[in-house]
């Protein structure tokens, strides 16, 4: 009974509309008081298995060449593993003099990366999934909204690495969404067209499929609008 709690503890997870769960924690940035210290941000906060392993190492080496990209879309990254402070410290230090990953190189890992030796932030996060490991977390990650609520999140078993251009997508198309009140379809990028919500009366139904306004309606639930690129983007990433 004892093992099925434990196991159910580290299972658990918030979900999407949770407040992101509180922690203060030691990284190679200095204290964090999360989410608090990133209040009207967004925040991508991610876990990985281990140091100095070479999935891991991949995915530490993108995320840094992207970490400015990330940020002109006012979004701050934050890792995690349960490896200690100063094997973070070695670990990415070694990526900066040593690693070379497709064609990135001398990256150095600015954003923070927490000690959790003891679990207990992974566990909140449901991090720690025993069918695939008892003492490394997977690699999950959750994203976060300026007030602080979880709005997405994605798990990947230890083996896989992350797709970046996808995590980039679903941050731009989120953030679409709260600004333009849309919503996005199946591989939409910036510049393709948008969801408007479906009609919530029979009235606005028939409206939309013989009114001349700017929608192309395939059916009363269906309906699309163009949303151009620049619009998007001027919107949504910092201006220089």
């Amino acid at each position: 009974m004892e093992l099925i709690q434990e196991q159910e503890k580290a299972t658990s997870m918030p979900r999407i509309g949770d407040e992101a769960p509180a922690f203060n924690a030691i990284t190679t940035q200095g204290e964090i008081d999360f989410p608090n210290d990133y209040a009207g941000e967004w925040v991508i906060l991610f876990s990985h298995p281990a140091d100095f392993t070479p999935v891991c190492t991949s995915e530490f080496i993108t995320f840094a060449h992207l970490e400015e990209k990330f940020a002109k879309a006012n979004c701050k990254l934050v890792g995690l593993s349960i490896d200690g402070l100063y094997s973070h410290i070695a670990w990415l230090r070694t990526i900066k003099e040593k690693i070379e990953f497709n064609g990135m190189k001398n990256i150095e890992v600015k954003f923070p990366l927490i000690e959790d030796i003891s679990m207990e932030i992974a566990k909140k996060y449901g991090m720690i999934q025993p069918g695939e490991s008892k003492t490394q977390a997977v690699r999950a990650v959750f994203f976060i909204d300026p007030k602080g609520v979880i709005r997405a999140i994605i798990y990947y078993p230890l083996s896989l690495g992350r797709n970046f251009d996808e995590i980039y997508r679903a941050l731009i198309a989120m953030q679409t969404s709260d600004k333009f009140s849309v919503a996005t379809p199946a591989d939409w990028n910036p510049g393709d067209d948008v969801i408007v919500s479906p009609a919530g009366s029979c009235g606005v139904a028939e409206e939309r499929m013989t009114s001349s306004e700017d929608l192309d309606c395939k059916d009363w639930f269906f309906c699309t609008k163009k949303l151009p690129k620049e619009t998007v983007l001027k919107e949504i990433l910092k201006k220089e």
